[in-house]
């Protein structure tokens, strides 16, 4: 009676052994996309203690912007379960061309690095189609900040910006595997234009970029 009982349990077990790993198979926690970004930036300007309008530098300053460009991103999602996840949006630095004037003269460039960490639902009951939304922090990182020779070299920005980041988007899976990516985030995203000497602050330069972007997505 004991020999039949195992065997018929080991039966059992052998039977849901495929079932298993399928569902673990279709339930795969990782998943690594490769975007293209146009980042829009959203440019507006705010006077400190001095004024973006006074450096008396040759140049009219009003209307300084950042300039829209195309950058590459590359994000790790992890699923806790089928719908909650956690998104890190990763790029390099990027340079940021700075233009000032009624002329959107070019008065020089910094580079930001703006990772991104997002808690996500994502709706899976829709056959091959993904769409999700998410919500989280933007951090950017700027680099060669006192790059301005349109300026004399005279002004720098601060070191770094913490916003909120808001994301939708949608996957199409050709398979458990491979499927194409149509993402929009938004995020909000500021800096202090300063004198280099004595750090005056001129006022703020705010970026709040819109990033409509396209990509390819990797299940595994």
């Amino acid at each position: 009676m004991r020999l039949k009982s195992l065997v018929v349990a080991m039966a059992a077990v052998a039977s849901l052994t495929p079932v298993m790993a399928q569902a673990q198979a279709e339930e795969n926690p990782w998943m690594l996309r490769v975007r293209a970004v146009d980042l829009l930036f959203q440019n507006g300007q705010s006077n400190g203690d001095g004024s973006l309008n006074a450096l008396g530098l040759g140049v009219q300053t009003a209307n300084v912007k950042a300039k829209n460009q195309w950058i590459p991103e590359f994000d790790i999602t992890y699923f806790f379960t089928k719908n909650i996840a956690a998104e890190l949006v990763l790029t390099w630095p990027q340079q940021v061309n700075i233009t000032a004037g009624p002329g959107n003269t070019n008065v020089g460039k910094v580079t930001a690095l703006p990772p991104s960490l997002l808690a996500q639902y994502h709706f899976t009951d829709l056959g091959a189609f993904k769409p999700y939304v998410g919500l989280g922090v933007n951090y950017t990182i700027f680099g060669n900040r006192a790059n301005f020779p349109g300026l004399g070299n005279s002004v720098t920005v601060n070191q770094s910006s913490v916003g909120v980041v808001g994301q939708i988007g949608m996957d199409y899976m050709f398979d458990k595997n491979w499927g194409m990516n149509v993402d929009l985030k938004y995020a909000t995203m500021s800096t202090d234009v300063k004198t280099v000497a004595g750090g005056t602050n001129l006022g703020t330069l705010t970026l709040n970029p819109w990033m409509p972007a396209v990509g390819v997505t990797y299940k595994f």
